[in-house]
């Protein structure tokens, strides 16, 4: 029996990735059914290559940008553009790895596309506002949320990322680590602030020593503005 497109997402469970697409704008809705039209595209990073030196370099930036995030791009239309041809010749044989490549290369679009904005020359400092007033009453004051933050995102194994997300519902921030890109990671959640880890996001300035770099992000590169945006947007 062919399955159409809506119910093979939902019977493969790609529907939540889908619509946290289009829920985070990439790829327009199709018809309100909240599924994500093909292709989607690198976007354009927010500042020059070189506007978070010294505390981002130039190559990285560039190498990390054009070539890791564009992969993670191509891997996400490639997966979509399998479960198409599924879909089409009522052959599911390849769904699973179809939803191992969508989880991976999908959350790697989300998280780089919400790291790049969550950067700004100068950035640093503390939150103001609700999204401060949020972070005292979950974590008790900035001071321990940073150190949960940093703690967290420095022992993730491997590769992955340190995330402050927020739950739509209660409106709670949680601080969490993701393995790879989409492991480890609370259903429903919106991450709102994302550091990366992977070794090819700090490598060529500085090396092995993961902690200077998360703490340069914190110190020096924060875009608090962005993150109080993403927190007021979950919140509606």
């Amino acid at each position: 029996m062919k399955l159409d497109r809506r119910e093979f997402l939902r019977l493969a469970g790609l529907g939540a990735l889908t619509s946290s697409l289009a829920r985070l704008g990439f790829g327009a809705p199709d018809g309100g059914k909240g599924e994500c039209k093909m292709a989607h595209e690198l976007p354009p990073l927010p500042y020059a290559y070189d506007a978070l030196e010294p505390h981002y370099d130039e190559a990285t930036l560039r190498l990390h940008h054009d070539k890791h995030h564009q992969a993670y791009v191509n891997g996400l239309n490639a997966a979509e553009e399998q479960v198409q041809k599924m879909l089409s010749a009522g052959d599911f044989a390849g769904a699973k790895a179809a939803c191992k490549a969508l989880a991976f290369h999908g959350s790697g679009h989300i998280l780089h596309s919400i790291f790049w904005t969550n950067m700004k020359p100068g950035g640093g400092g503390e939150p103001t506002g609700e999204l401060a007033k949020a972070i005292a009453k979950q974590f008790g004051n900035f001071a321990a949320f940073r150190k949960l933050f940093l703690a967290t995102t420095n022992a993730v194994e491997g590769s992955g990322w340190g995330i402050l997300a927020v739950c739509p519902t209660t409106h709670t921030l949680a601080v969490l680590q993701a393995e790879k890109h989409e492991n480890l990671t609370i259903w429903g959640d919106e991450p709102l602030l994302a550091l990366d880890v992977w070794e090819h996001a700090y490598y060529l300035k500085y090396q092995n020593k993961r902690p200077e770099w998360t703490q340069a992000f914190m110190d020096h590169l924060v875009n608090w503005d962005d993150v109080a945006q993403r927190y007021a947007a979950a919140k509606k």
